[in-house]
């Protein structure tokens, strides 16, 4: 409403006026009711979300990791490629299991459960027109890498699906630090104008597989399955810690036989900790030349002979008798196959 120095309401503030005052008062609460219509519906609708204005796939080694820049700016990569970077199997609620790692858990100044728990809502992303998704920024995928890192130095993952995440942050951890500082000296050279535009992620990639490279499983799941067989006991999976025991039978039925002095070697590489937790796997040591095909011969052979074990009905004394004839220990005295009193 504008008024003149006379007081006197003018222009369309005075037109306003003389047609409210034609009006009934049924029709000037009809029109106050729909104004306050118009105001609630503004007032209760949904905040616009942000929209992928670029997306594309970063593939490394085997893995396919979906990602977005959204319109404001922000890296955003989805739930899936959460779970993949880090080696999780299967489908399903994965970015749920991650929350629910208890080595994760117990770990303090850890925000990684409180951000899987508000992921950011985002279009663009699903052919669906108007569908949101949910995804995370990239640096959320550095800071779970970390702290699975350490949740491993402090021994706290004890499944093998919990050591093959940690094993699959220590390579992410180790590529995306290389691939860092190249895309730094880039930048400062100005290389980064005339390089090809996948050429950052070609380097990751390369890192990544060399990386994966260490990681190859040298012990078939079948190893361990054929031990508990042979000792009668109930074979729970992979999924299930195994005895501890089963670790001294791996030193003595493996590394004991392949070279003399061989796993005090391997024992000083990768030292216990005060928690008796080795950081690497004794295998990471060996050598690719030499080594590495040597362990998987001897595996070769001993899983062999494991099977010849169970389909004759021989247990486990049976067995290892078998094996140090076959596959005496490196720089010891050879049991003696002497004639036993009731067989004389």
């Amino acid at each position: 409403m504008s008024e003149d120095d006379s007081g006197e309401v003018t222009g369309r503030a005075k037109g306003g006026m003389a047609r409210a005052a034609k009006l009934t008062p049924e029709e000037r609460s009809e029109i106050a009711r729909k104004g306050g219509l118009a105001k609630r519906a503004k007032k209760d609708e949904p905040p616009k979300l942000p929209h992928a204005a670029y997306k594309g796939v970063l593939k490394i080694a085997d893995l396919e990791i979906a990602c977005f820049v959204l319109d404001d700016g922000r890296r955003v990569i989805s739930g899936r490629g959460m779970t993949t970077a880090i080696g999780m199997k299967g489908r399903g609620q994965g970015i749920a299991r991650i929350q629910g790692l208890k080595a994760l858990k117990s770990l303090q100044n850890n925000n990684i459960p409180v951000a899987i728990a508000a992921p950011i809502q985002f279009t663009g992303s699903s052919p669906k027109v108007g569908v949101p998704s949910d995804g995370f920024e990239a640096t959320v995928l550095q800071e779970l890498c970390e702290a699975l890192l350490t949740a491993r130095d402090a021994g706290l993952l004890k499944t093998d699906q919990e050591i093959r995440y940690g094993q699959f942050a220590d390579m992410l951890v180790r590529a995306f630090a290389r691939v860092g500082i190249v895309a730094l000296v880039d930048e400062a050279t100005g290389y980064q104008a005339v390089r090809p535009q996948d050429a950052l992620q070609q380097y990751l990639e390369m890192l990544v597989r060399k990386e994966l490279a260490a990681w190859v499983k040298k012990f078939p799941d079948e190893f361990y399955e054929n031990i508990y067989k042979l000792k009668g006991w109930i074979w729970p999976g992979m999924g299930k810690n195994r005895f501890s025991v089963v670790a001294h039978y791996t030193r003595d039925l493996v590394y004991n036989r392949i070279a003399p002095g061989l796993l005090k070697e391997l024992e000083k590489k990768s030292p216990r900790d005060e928690r008796g937790n080795r950081k690497a796997k004794l295998h990471q040591f060996l050598t690719e030349d030499i080594g590495d095909p040597m362990l998987a011969q001897h595996m070769h052979s001993l899983v062999m002979l494991q099977r010849l074990a169970l389909a004759n009905g021989h247990g486990w004394h049976r067995f290892l008798k078998t094996v140090d004839q076959v596959m005496p220990k490196r720089g010891e005295t050879l049991e003696l196959p002497l004639i036993e009193p009731e067989d004389a």
